[in-house]
This record gives structure tokens, sequence and C-alpha cells, in this order.
């Protein structure tokens, strides 16, 4: 493996990891609020972010290189809102997929060919997740504070299935 483009794949692997931590500190301040269909939820999307983290950790050892994990920052842990716990999460989300596509144009200019077909699945993922981000950021600012309408985005939320790993 190319040594810059390792270097940059282990900081996705730990950028993925710290996603896991905040979402999960999100479901954490959602649950506290008994806003517990949004935390399923967030719990769901932390466990995918886990999941990411470890499909680039088995490629870099697949690949013979050498994972290096960093520190994780505390994650953010009081929200004003709901609706900004889920504005952060698609600041947060846009964020990754610049970091996968400068990534991806790391391994284009190094011909790291197989790096960039591992990679293809997140190009991919992130459309997804950018998104559901979206949609969820348009369906809180449209409810704003109505608590029925939170209650029922809430009940949405809560139908999520988390992953198995």
């Amino acid at each position: 493996m190319h040594a810059d483009v390792l270097r940059a794949i282990n900081v996705q692997i730990n950028s993925e990891l710290s996603a896991w931590y905040q979402y999960l500190a999100m479901a954490a301040f959602c649950e506290r609020e008994k806003f517990t269909g949004a935390a399923r939820w967030l719990k769901a999307q932390s466990a995918e972010e886990y999941l990411h983290g470890m499909k680039l950790f088995d490629f870099v050892h697949a690949r013979n290189g050498v994972v290096e994990l960093t520190r994780i920052e505390q994650p953010t842990r009081e929200f004003e809102s709901f609706g900004e716990v889920f504005e952060a999460a698609l600041r947060q989300e846009e964020s990754v997929t610049n970091q996968i596509n400068s990534l991806y144009e790391l391994c284009f200019k190094n011909k790291a060919f197989a790096e960039m077909t591992e990679l293809q699945w997140f190009l991919t993922e992130q459309v997804e997740e950018e998104k559901m981000a979206r949609e969820l950021v348009a369906k809180f600012r449209l409810v704003g504070d109505d608590p029925g309408s939170l209650l029922d985005l809430d009940r949405e939320l809560g139908t999520r299935p988390v992953p198995q790993s």
C-alpha cells in the first residue's frame, strides 16, 4: 500500500469511529430526554458508522497494512433541540463525504486501484447518508416545536432497524 494512502485510510478509520461515538452521544441525549424513537435511530446510525470503520480496518489488514488508532475526542453531548441533533448529523455526513472524496482523489493520484475499488462502496453510501440526513432535517424544520408532530416524528424514527455486526 502506498504510504500516503495508508495514512489517509487510517485517518478515515478514526473519523468513522469518531462518528460512531458522536452518534452514540446524540442517542444518549435523546434517550435522556425520552425521545426514544430518535435515540433508536441514532443508535442504528452509530452502529453503521462503527461498521464503516471496521470495513476499512479489515481492508487495511487484508492489504497487509498497519491500522493506527488514535484518541477519540469527547463528543458533543448537549443540544438545544432535537432538530439541532439532526442538523449536527447532517453536517457530520457532509464532512465525511468530503473526506471520502479527498481520499478517493488521493488514491487516484497514487494509482491505488484496489483502494479506489473499496472506496466505491463508501461513495455510494455517503449519497444515501446525506439524503437521509437532509430529509430528517427538513422534517424537523417543518414540525418546529409542535409537540404532537415531534411525537409522530419520534415514532417514525423508532421504526429504523439497528444493523447487526
